[in-house]
């Protein structure tokens, strides 16, 4: 199928497709004419992409993974129980940032607190 199609069905822009292509996440043929086309499977892969992606797993983490993705119901095979470790890693970042980002919710929490702390309703101020 060409990219369009990939597009159509996967619900991902072809401008997302062709950066998966570049980071080598995809691998589609190449008729004569410079189409790329793309094999039936394309799709599955593009929907295990997009829920890695949604992980927050970066490209390069992505394409370690792929591989040992072997359905649409698995996510990883046990077949690469060494990736835990590395996902383990990811995760910890993950949390971290999110810790960052909740300690910088309560300063803006603290500080929007403390500049409405004396107004009236509406904004005025006593």
């Amino acid at each position: 199928m060409r990219i369009g199609e990939l597009a159509r069905r996967t619900g991902v822009s072809t401008r997302a497709l062709r950066y998966y292509e570049e980071q080598g996440l995809l691998r589609p043929e190449r008729r004569s004419s410079g189409y790329r086309d793309y094999g039936d499977t394309a799709v599955s892969t593009v929907r295990h992409i997009r829920l890695l992606l949604s992980a927050g797993l970066g490209t390069a983490v992505i394409a370690e993974i792929l591989p040992c993705v072997p359905d649409d119901t698995t996510v990883l095979a046990p077949t690469c129980p060494e990736l835990l470790d590395g996902l383990a890693e990811e995760r910890t970042r993950i949390t971290a940032a999110i810790e960052r980002l909740a300690a910088a919710r309560d300063i803006l929490d603290a500080l929007i607190a403390t500049g409405t702390a004396g107004q009236r309703p509406g904004g005025q101020e006593m």
